[in-house]
């Protein structure tokens, strides 16, 4: 064994215990989804493609992508599928040291994916951006260390398979690592992992400078499209920040006018019992009334209809309120 190769031999047994631990991180998804519990069941509670839909509200530059999934319930769960074989895949060969290099591709990938979509997720520290960004710096330090001696791919090599001599398997495998200027490559890649690390930090939670914010604490509704029409109020409503693991809980809804007198208002009970035509849901993760309230998951956007009482003059009505469980309350200006 030359000197290179055994530095590179060194360096893949060094990194072993990333190796596994980030493998496990992947594969356990597929653990969890499948094998302990089916969640790739669309019907069924615990669905991963409402996580999934959680992400859309503040994600960074694949919020259209996002979008149109959630809003095809069948594409949705080709991708759940597909995305959920990926880590399957992914983690069980890097645990293994098999094609290392070619699926530390696929952690960084994984990882990006993970940091753009939900890094902004977190209600008392910042899970979901951690993930993202260890889990890509991971995948980079994994590229350049291969597997080293404790792999398959080393087992492949001292086996003496042909295809280990080639030079595709020195990029996709483990070995030494065809690059001229490793120094280089990975000061430059560090550099450039730790910019955009700072960069998701500040994006997502001010947390370089400026004030620190959290978009996981509090429950934030949009209040769009709200207009009168025979006698039926009708609007939307998308909720765009809270914890992904819990409902906003509308518990009234109240329209005023121009001296901000209440005109008519739908209580706790009145929104626990809408009927479904009243709600008109866009994406999968649906809001839907419970048994005290209504409920907005994080990400559900939907139209709802409320019928006005006849007594009414639509031209009267300024401004309609939501109010949730927590005291929150959002408005919007009616124009007529």
């Amino acid at each position: 064994m030359n000197p290179t190769t055994n530095q590179y031999s060194t360096a893949g047994l060094i990194t072993l215990s990333v190796r596994l631990v980030i493998g496990w991180t992947y594969f356990s998804a597929f653990w969890r989804r499948l094998i302990l519990e089916n969640k790739l069941i669309p019907e069924e509670a615990g669905y991963i493609g409402e996580k999934f839909n959680h992400f859309l509200p503040n994600a960074l530059g694949i919020k259209p992508l996002i979008e149109h999934l959630v809003s095809n319930p069948d594409q949705l769960q080709t991708a759940m599928v597909a995305f959920t074989i990926i880590e399957a895949i992914v983690g069980l060969f890097i645990m293994l040291g098999l094609f290392t290099r070619l699926m530390s591709v696929g952690v960084f990938s994984l990882a990006m994916g993970i940091l753009l979509g939900s890094g902004w997720l977190g209600t008392t520290c910042l899970d979901e951006w951690q993930i993202g960004v260890l889990g890509i710096a991971s995948g980079f330090v994994l590229f350049l260390s291969g597997g080293g001696s404790v792999s398959l791919d080393h087992y492949l090599s001292q086996k003496g398979d042909a295809f280990t001599y080639k030079k595709w398997f020195s990029w996709l495998g483990s070995g030494t690592l065809p690059i001229a200027n490793l120094k280089k490559v990975s000061v430059v890649g560090a550099i450039l992992l730790l910019g955009m690390t700072l960069f998701t930090n500040q994006y997502f939670h001010g947390g370089v400078f400026g004030k620190l914010h959290n978009k996981s604490v509090k429950p934030k509704v949009e209040i769009s499209n709200a207009s009168i029409q025979n006698n039926e109020l009708e609007f939307q409503v998308f909720r765009v920040e809270g914890a992904d693991v819990y409902g906003s809980f509308l518990i009234g809804i109240e329209i005023l006018n121009d001296k901000k007198e209440v005109v008519q208002k739908w209580s706790m009970e009145d929104l626990a019992n809408l009927e479904p035509e009243q709600i008109h849901n866009h994406y999968v993760s649906k809001v839907k009334p419970g048994k005290y309230s209504l409920i907005l998951p994080l990400g559900a956007k939907a139209d709802l209809t409320l019928k006005l009482n006849d007594s009414i003059v639509p031209t009267e009505i300024k401004t309609l309120k939501l109010i949730d469980i927590s005291g929150a309350e959002w408005q919007i200006n009616l124009n007529q």
